[in-house]
């Protein structure tokens, strides 16, 4: 059974923010289950990451050798709205928790997203390409990117579905159940990421002590209207009930620019041994099936 280790200890303390989120309560249950770390679990009722006191103030007290931040504002239209709240959210906050981090001796693993492309390549994005967010959003999560140091580890993913929080999925099985017809966007793609299978992967990660950017999502891209019609599949409902329109067709127009292309190529995964991440549509049959029970 693989341990994390510093200075000869074999139980690790794991901090992590943001832990009633979908992507939280999943990293929650996987460093838990080893039964090799001390974790600390902090939503912001524990810990408000937005403000420095509060986040040294929990950090020096607690002192975490890894600290996993995935508390973050991920409302993309909202952010577009309120810039100084998602980068407080988003981007200041990952320096007050590097800032403890580097105060306690701790290391930091950030959670970011594909919303830092600008989604005009032809081509999957690599760990090496140079980021160019058009959203609010996604300028406070590479703000965010920026605050970490050379041996900490950022994470970027899309697309992230689950069994917890709010979610597409979830979306799509509420509409699908008060709509006979659904229609979602054809011309943006992406790969889904199973937030079990994502805290899965990060938890590989912080053992093994990989710093730098990683990409990580589940394998095999979509479009937002072909994983509507596969979670309609899945749920046993006819998928014909999903038509494809354009973005520029969405009614409402979305106030936040959503990359074109936002798939990203898990490179550094593979140069690092680390294994691929399931098929989107293996992750999500699984999650659908659960929520289905």
């Amino acid at each position: 059974m693989e341990t994390l280790e510093r200075t000869g200890r074999s139980v690790v303390r794991v901090l992590i923010t943001g832990s009633n989120g979908q992507l939280g309560c999943e990293l929650v249950e996987v460093f838990e289950k080893p039964g090799h770390h001390d974790v600390i679990a902090t939503d912001r009722s524990t810990l408000d990451v937005t403000n420095r006191d509060a986040a040294l103030g929990v950090i020096t007290s607690l002192t975490p050798d890894v600290i996993v931040h995935a508390a973050a504002w991920t409302a993309v239209d909202a952010c577009e709205a309120d810039l100084e709240r998602a980068f407080l959210a988003n981007a200041m906050s990952s320096r007050f928790i590097c800032d403890g981090a580097r105060t306690v001796g701790a290391r930091v693993v950030y959670v970011s997203t594909d919303y830092v492309f600008d989604g005009s390549k032809d081509g999957a994005y690599t760990e090496w390409d140079e980021p160019n967010p058009q959203s609010a959003y996604g300028k406070s999560k590479l703000g965010g990117e920026r605050e970490t140091g050379d041996g900490d580890t950022i994470v970027r993913t899309s697309w992230v579905f689950g069994r917890y929080g709010q979610n597409m999925v979830k979306t799509i099985l509420r509409l699908a159940a008060d709509h006979p017809e659904l229609a979602f966007v054809d011309d943006q793609h992406g790969k889904p990421t199973c937030a079990q299978d994502l805290a899965g992967a990060i938890y590989q990660l912080v053992v093994g002590r990989h710093p730098g950017i990683f990409h990580v999502t589940n394998e095999n891209p979509t479009t937002w209207y072909e994983f509507a019609r596969s979670v309609l599949l899945v749920a046993g409902q006819n998928p014909d009930r999903v038509r494809p329109i354009h973005t520029a067709e969405m009614v409402p127009p979305r106030p936040a620019p959503r990359p074109a292309n936002s798939v990203l190529d898990n490179g550094a995964l593979r140069f690092s041994g680390l294994p691929a991440l399931a098929d989107h549509r293996e992750a999500l049959e699984r999650v659908v099936k659960d929520l289905l029970q």
